[in-house]
């Protein structure tokens, strides 16, 4: 049995994240010894319950390797953290996730990576804003990464395409809940970078998925720009992550509640009708990575 299929069986067990993981390899030493290890040592690390310990002993190895198999012949790969197309950036994070799964591919060159996000209902000006501003930073070699949700999220991804460039979607769900209406985006994001996901393949969206998302998002950017958001924006939870990683953020200076909080709070202002983009790209460039 590979070393792959223990590893996946254990990030597949919802409450073991990379966090736990680490726990869980520290304490024993290697995947396997995980699963031989009895209910009562699997308790003895920290953030092992009786629930999760139980959940551990129940995985059926076997079953995980056919699926991996089946994954990889619908097209995925399985990115774990010691992978070499995982996300460098991602990867330094204390709770990075330790298993993405990836249709498309990953590339040294997305290192380059800014996230542009911004709320799902945004006026037409910040819309048609997102799109050229992700035009133009793909056309100089920048990787947009977003969360492939209506509004900004999808103005970014389209523009970065119509920029010749390439661009990442990280989902809120498993790779096999992209809702139709999005399939011709979703194939042509996978054609020219990547569509990523933390979940089982089959997992639907979820509000607390679609949070967590956001670290995702923020964490494999070298730098954050929210084009527009409201006082309740979703988009914020990524500025928030983005804080607590230490990357840069930007707001458009537009108005919106959730810009005009992020600006007051230090965000960096980015001017609606700056479309200056080679200065914008020397910019983003000389941020402390």
């Amino acid at each position: 049995m590979s070393q792959l299929a223990f590893l996946v069986g254990l990030c597949l067990i919802p409450g073991i994240g990379g966090v736990t993981l680490r726990n869980l390899l520290d304490r024993f030493g290697d995947v396997e010894a995980v699963y031989a290890a009895s209910p009562a040592a699997l308790r003895s690390v920290p953030g092992i319950g009786p629930r999760l310990a139980a959940a551990i002993k129940a995985v059926d190895v076997q079953q995980v390797a056919a699926a991996i198999t089946a994954w990889e012949q619908a097209g995925f790969t399985l990115l774990t953290a010691s992978h070499h197309c995982y996300p460098a950036l991602l990867r330094n994070l204390r709770d990075a996730p330790p298993l993405l799964f990836c249709r498309g591919a990953l590339q040294p060159s997305d290192d380059l990576a800014v996230g542009i996000v911004g709320t799902r209902q945004p006026s037409p000006a910040a819309r048609a804003y997102a799109t050229v501003l992700a035009e133009g930073l793909a056309a100089r070699g920048w990787t947009i990464v977003s969360g492939l949700a209506w509004g900004i999220d999808l103005a970014a991804h389209t523009g970065a395409l119509q920029g010749g460039g390439r661009t990442i979607a990280v989902l809120g769900s498993g790779l096999n809940q992209i809702p139709p209406a999005k399939h011709t985006l979703a194939a042509r994001i996978a054609a020219s970078g990547a569509l990523l996901s933390e979940w089982h393949p089959d997992t639907p969206a979820s509000p607390p998925a679609l949070v967590a998302r956001n670290r995702i998002i923020s964490g494999m950017s070298r730098a954050v720009i929210v084009v527009e958001a409201g006082e309740q924006s979703g988009s914020l939870y990524t500025a928030r992550f983005a804080y607590k990683q230490g990357r840069p953020i930007l707001a458009v200076d537009n108005g919106s509640a959730g810009n005009t909080a992020l600006l007051a709070n230090g965000a960096a202002v980015l001017a609606p009708d700056d479309v200056d983009w080679d200065a914008l790209d020397r910019r983003l460039r000389a941020l402390p990575r």
